[in-house]
């Protein structure tokens, strides 16, 4: 709730919340790319964390995962499983890297965000929508003709 009692859902994060946000997701790549993790699921498949979201309160944090280059369900599953049992050493070590009052607690999920952006391509593609995106050559050429009548 804001100063005033009201809460406005519509509003995005703060600008604090983005920067804490972006220096979670950091560290949190940094200590996944040293391979600080031993857990087995985690040893063979290389995590991106595409992004972390912090409440407003910047006491608990949903960071956003998936394989690198995609992967098929029980390996985002499994990736998703092993990082929620190493979230205690996870949120220690982010502590000791990004200088926060708390400690958020960590929350993961599968980032499906390429899923649906590689969704839309795919429908984006299909000759009947590709047909309507396709600009119209009747009124390109009648701009061109107006454009060499004015030059005239």
């Amino acid at each position: 709730m804001t100063r005033h009692g009201h809460h406005n859902s519509a509003k995005g994060p703060s600008q604090r919340q983005l920067r804490v946000g972006e220096e979670l997701r950091h560290a949190l790549a940094w200590i996944l790319e040293r391979g600080e993790l031993r857990d087995p699921a985690l040893a063979t498949t290389p995590v991106t964390v595409t992004e972390v979201r912090v409440s407003p309160d910047l006491k608990n944090a949903t960071c956003f995962v998936t394989p690198l280059g995609g992967g098929d369900e029980e390996a985002v599953k499994t990736v998703v499983e092993a990082l929620g049992r190493a979230r205690r050493f996870l949120r220690h070590t982010v502590v000791q890297k990004v200088n926060l009052k708390f400690a958020p607690q960590l929350h993961f999920e599968h980032d499906t965000s390429f899923d649906f952006a590689s969704h839309i391509d795919t429908l984006l593609h299909q000759p009947d929508v590709a047909r309507d995106l396709a600009p119209d050559l009747r009124h390109d050429n009648e701009d061109d003709e107006t454009e060499s009548d004015e030059t005239a």
